[in-house]
């Protein structure tokens, strides 16, 4: 006690001092900053659907961020509990209680320094993309070193090393990577233009056990990039390659010392935006750019393919182009980008994609005919995906594909989206979508074509209080048929929200498969504080986040969700 009373005696007289002189300079000790967050289910036993609950009904996915800086340094830890076990079908390496990532970085005008776990991306990410997600249980963070040098305004050099994260451990393979990024608008003294260039290379190193394999342990990858903008004109184009390395065969994704390719993607986006008009169009090409952090997926069983079920070991990002609907009914069909190669079967061979996606955005001026008092929005949305075209044989493996034209249809996605105010309290929305879906191609045995149709309405009582209803269908000729759903959403104020939402397979062949997916909820708010709580069924399928999807079970029961910041 005395010793502590010592400690103590100097910082309270130095605390009565600095109230006692006015002039003192307080002292700047940092901030400390984070969030936590909690996604907790109990999972339920379902009779209507022949469900039954896990071994451990009640999960959770539980993160503790604590960030500390001062002036230029900062430290941060991040804590992960999934307990007693994570929620279904996320990555079987996030098990337990333990330290996710850390990191200590410095950083002055010119040199920001990282030691320790860090999130990057270089270019579009079809090389490199360190990420988190926790709705999709995505987080390849690197850990190693960074350095990041900018000796101007207008250049970024990027330089790296470290291996990526596989749950609470790291995978084998040794990551390298620089990128560079580019500005001369100053050397050419562009006014209403912008132009800018970049380079990136990325290795990966991994030690090869297979005799004479016909490829390197260091795989070496590079791009480029220029991005162009002219007023409302804008382009941007990126190309990457990887040199040839080994292919994963068959359903069992084996490793093998014949099947050995090199990898491109090109990457094409360019558009026009002006007042009451947009119009957007991106196109892509990727062949055999699925670039793992470990070559070959690990383990037995139903964890051979652990690395692919969920996104795990995954050092590239290629998301959907596609658009991202806010329907329920919308979200059943969802594409997900076809960049590794995939012979399934002889019939079934595929090496990447290729197609793109168009936007055309137009409002209608108000007083126009169309408009009406408060204008019309409409959206065009069109997006179409391929297997690349070209000679595939099965036995032994091997293709060469046509830069140019398409194969096997996909995926396509064509829409249109109006919306109209009526007057200061009616907002209104129509949407009407047309999908082909190739399930055929992705572990099923159908071509699916739907038609799709929404309407909406959302009245607003006050500045913070409304109610949004919405009415949907879908015609469906294969697989499970028909659908109808419906929504109601109440916005109490800024505080309370609740809602309820049913989508009904009412047109599946097999009527013991009619089934309601029915889902009650509501949420609370109050700083940068979001409790949330639903109780309904989950319909088994692909949830996707920025056209990145993970696969989800059936199921039916309780989630509540907590989060906050500091």
């Amino acid at each position: 006690m005395r010793k502590l009373l010592l400690l103590l005696l100097p910082l309270a007289a130095g605390s009565l001092y600095a109230q006692e002189n006015d002039t003192i300079e307080k002292k700047d000790y940092g901030r400390i900053y984070g969030g936590f967050e909690s996604n907790a289910q109990w999972y339920l036993n379902d009779k209507g659907r022949e469900i039954k609950h896990p071994e451990d009904p009640v999960r959770s996915n539980n993160y503790l961020l604590v960030n500390y800086q001062f002036k230029g340094f900062s430290a941060g830890v991040q804590i992960e509990s999934y307990e007693p076990n994570a929620l279904l079908n996320y990555n079987p390496g996030f098990k337990g209680t333990d330290i996710g990532t850390y990191y200590a970085a410095y950083k002055t005008k010119h040199v920001e320094l990282t030691a320790g776990y860090f999130y990057e991306q270089f270019g579009s990410g079809m090389l490199l993309r360190a990420w988190e997600d926790r709705t999709l249980g995505i987080n390849t963070a690197l850990r190693g070193g960074r350095m990041i040098f900018r000796p101007t305004d207008d250049m970024r050099f990027t330089l790296l090393y470290g291996r990526q994260r596989s749950g609470f451990d790291v995978a084998h393979g040794d990551i390298y990577g620089f990128d560079s990024d580019i500005n001369l608008n100053k050397l050419f003294n562009f006014e209403v233009s912008d132009l800018s260039f970049g380079a990136t290379y990325v290795g990966r190193y991994e030690k090869i056990d297979l005799p004479d394999p016909g490829f390197d342990a260091l795989t070496n990858m590079y791009a480029a990039r220029f991005n162009f903008i002219h007023d409302a004109f804008y382009v941007s184009g990126e190309y990457n390659y990887k040199q040839k390395d080994g292919v994963l065969v068959g359903t069992q994704n084996v490793l093998t010392n014949t099947f050995v390719k090199p990898g491109n993607a090109v990457l094409v986006n360019f558009g026009y935006s002006k007042e009451g008009l947009g119009v957007d169009a991106t196109l892509r090409r990727t062949e055999n750019m699925k670039i793992l952090s470990e070559r070959e997926p690990t383990g037995t069983g139903d964890n051979l393919t652990t690395s692919l079920n969920f996104n795990d070991k995954v050092l590239n990002f290629t998301p959907a182009l596609t658009k991202q609907h806010h329907s329920n009914l919308a979200n059943i069909y969802v594409y997900q980008a076809q960049s590794k190669v995939d012979f399934l079967d002889p019939s079934i061979m595929m090496s990447g994609e290729t197609g793109g996606q168009v936007d055309i955005f137009y409002d209608f001026a108000k007083g126009t005919a169309i408009g009406g008092k408060y204008g019309t929005k409409v959206a065009v949305n069109m997006s179409s995906w391929y297997n690349l075209p070209g000679q595939y044989r099965s036995s032994p493996p091997d293709y060469n594909t046509n830069f140019f034209g398409v194969g096997t249809k996909y995926f396509s996605d064509y829409n249109v989206e109006v919306k109209k105010r009526l007057n200061e309290k009616w907002l209104t929305g129509f949407y009407y979508i047309n999908q082909y879906y190739n399930k055929a191609w992705f572990g099923g045995s159908d071509i699916v074509k739907t038609n799709i149709v929404t309407g909406e309405a959302t009245y607003n009582f006050s500045e913070n209080k409304s109610i949004r209803v919405e009415a949907e269908h879908m015609w469906a000729d294969k697989d499970m048929k028909n659908w109808a759903g419906g929504t109601v959403e109440l916005n109490i104020n800024d505080k309370y929200s609740l809602y309820v939402w049913d989508i009904y397979n009412y047109g599946n062949d097999d009527s013991a498969k009619q089934t309601h997916y029915y889902n009650v909820g509501g949420a609370y708010r109050i700083g940068a504080t979001r409790i949330a709580a639903n109780y309904g069924r989950q319909r088994g399928g692909l949830v996707c986040v920025g056209g990145v999807c993970r696969f989800v079970p059936e199921s039916t029961g309780f989630t509540l969700s907590i989060s906050t910041a500091f």
